[in-house]
């Protein structure tokens, strides 16, 4: 377990893990909605002693008290973060950021541009959610605000974070009993995250402005963000390399650890020696 800290945010403090090392360049990881900085063990584990690894839980969710108010959005996610790194005086970082962890990580790299060093970022797009989606997924909020997630709207939000392909392993099938008690156990007070993730803006302008080197990771079979909006993104980085993986839906760092986490660190290590990533990378399926 990595030392945890409480760190000042704008009117609130954001639970910190960090292993620490000053002498080591840093990766910031940026969890999912529903997840906290724990999805990230195993590739702390594997960054060990090669990169610090901060891992923040957003406001209102993780180890975090719930948030007040109806909605923390995606902006104010993201000042967290620049305090976050600015208490720690850390930057440029290297980018790990997964679903909303690219909302809110996109935010920083286009407005904050000297925070960043290089991103990976996996099962996100930079797309507010599309109005055939607002109303099914409006009504997923209220519904878990009722009654949490139980029964039909448990096994809803398996199926968004896990692909079918994960979901039938029964090499995975820990994995996913492990998430789906963690889903049962999440309190209703989650509601003004969840809310902003589905009522977040379009970040698409900022796009063109984040010239850092970026690999965009994406699961054939994620639903919540399909392979098409990893192609905008791929298309309107300016520096950037999509990579698309069979058989993986939206969580491609706990779907598929075995060829994530080694190609994240890649990316990071070609960065640090300084030959940056092939602008406009061919799609690599796997």
């Amino acid at each position: 377990m990595s030392p945890s800290t409480q760190v000042p945010v704008p009117g609130a403090e954001l639970y910190v893990e960090d292993s620490g090392e000053r002498d080591l360049p840093v990766v910031v990881a940026l969890h999912s909605l529903f997840m906290d900085g724990r999805m990230f063990d195993r590739f702390a584990a594997d960054a060990a002693g090669r990169y610090r690894v901060v891992r923040p839980d957003f406001r209102g969710q993780g180890r975090n008290p719930p948030a007040s108010g109806d909605i923390v959005t995606m902006d104010e996610c993201a000042r967290d973060i620049e305090a976050v790194l600015d208490a720690l005086e850390l930057g440029p970082v290297h980018w790990l950021l997964s679903s909303m962890g690219g909302d809110v990580g996109l935010r920083v790299a286009g407005r904050r541009p000297e925070l960043t060093r290089s991103i990976v970022i996996t099962g996100s797009s930079a797309r507010s959610e599309p109005d055939e989606q607002l109303d099914r997924f409006r009504q997923f909020v209220q519904d878990f605000s009722e009654r949490g997630f139980v029964d039909d709207l448990l096994e809803l939000l398996v199926e968004v974070m896990f692909g079918a392909t994960t979901r039938s392993d029964p090499s995975k099938a820990d994995l996913v009993e492990h998430y789906r008690n963690e889903f049962a156990a999440l309190p209703t007070g989650l509601r003004p995250a969840f809310t902003g993730v589905i009522e977040r803006a379009s970040v698409v302008d900022l796009l063109p402005g984040i010239e850092a080197p970026t690999l965009v990771v994406t699961g054939a079979e994620d639903m919540p963000r399909p392979t098409e909006w990893a192609d905008e993104l791929h298309d309107h980085l300016p520096n950037s390399e999509l990579w698309r993986l069979a058989g993986v839906g939206h969580s491609p760092l706990l779907e598929a650890p075995e060829l994530v986490n080694p190609r994240a660190l890649e990316h990071f290590d070609s960065v640090q020696k300084g030959a940056r990533s092939p602008e406009g990378a061919a799609h690599v399926d796997r």
